[in-house]
């Protein structure tokens, strides 16, 4: 069965073109059902092999020629213009940012609850693509991230847009252990009553805080927790798949 996936444009910028994988489609089995395209959660590769190769196979007609992922260590490293990754490979770069300005080349971040946010420059000359756990947001990565990406390729962040991809939802993002794992900065996204965080308003947050208009930043608001038939959930089951989240600049 085909992977299945939820494309995004930024208004404006048809050069450059962005999809969120969902969980339905693919050919593992188990607590990977679907479409797990992840080599390091303990599927058999073959299967994870199958699903990659079908995912690139369905958007080669979009202008997607090859994609480049990272070993995510729940960091704020960025790699810049990264060597291309096989379906049937694992990397071992570690990191938890990419960008790139090479058309056809695919920006692949991996998640099952935590943020992929997905960048491009409005010349659709350049894009990134970030990897978000709640480490990520305490060490301010979606702000650093974008100073990175504009410093790297000359650009101002008020001429970038964002989107946040399926991920972890106000409602499900509890943290019993506030003060030792967050500290009173992050209280204004803490709701006491019920030890939730409210990551995707910390994360717009912090690409405002990075020169990011918030006219430019957009999200799809679907909780990979309340939504486990539809995605990939770790804090549904530890024993979870992942999917996928693209950002590339379409190769004519």
């Amino acid at each position: 069965m085909s992977i299945s996936y939820i494309p995004f444009v930024f208004p404006g910028l048809d050069s450059v073109r962005c999809i969120f994988q969902t969980r339905p489609g693919g050919v593992c089995h188990g607590e990977y059902g679907g479409g797990n395209i992840s080599f390091s959660v303990g599927d058999d590769a073959a299967l994870v092999t199958a699903n990659r190769e079908n995912m690139l196979a369905s958007l080669q007609p979009q202008g997607l020629c090859q994609w480049a992922e990272l070993l995510q260590v729940h960091g704020d490293v960025m790699a810049f213009e990264p060597a291309p990754v096989a379906c049937n490979a694992t990397t071992q770069e570690e990191g938890d940012g990419m960008a790139t300005a090479e058309p056809g080349m695919g920006l692949l971040i991996k998640t099952a609850d935590c943020q992929p946010i997905l960048l491009a420059h409005k010349s659709g000359k350049y894009v990134a693509a970030m990897h978000a756990g709640w480490r990520g947001n305490r060490c301010d990565f979606p702000l650093s991230g974008v100073v990175r990406f504009c410093e790297r390729y000359d650009i101002k962040p008020q001429d970038v847009f964002a989107v946040r991809g399926p991920s972890l939802g106000p409602g499900k993002a509890e943290f019993v252990n506030f003060d030792r794992e967050w500290g009173a900065q992050f209280s204004p996204w803490f709701d006491a009553s019920n030890n939730t965080m409210d990551l995707w308003g910390l994360t717009r947050h912090q690409l405002v805080q990075a020169g990011i208009p918030v006219r430019n930043i957009f999200g799809l608001d679907l909780c990979t927790a309340s939504n486990n038939y539809q995605f990939f959930s770790y804090r549904c089951a530890k024993a979870s798949g992942r999917q996928a989240s693209i950002i590339w600049i379409q190769k004519n």
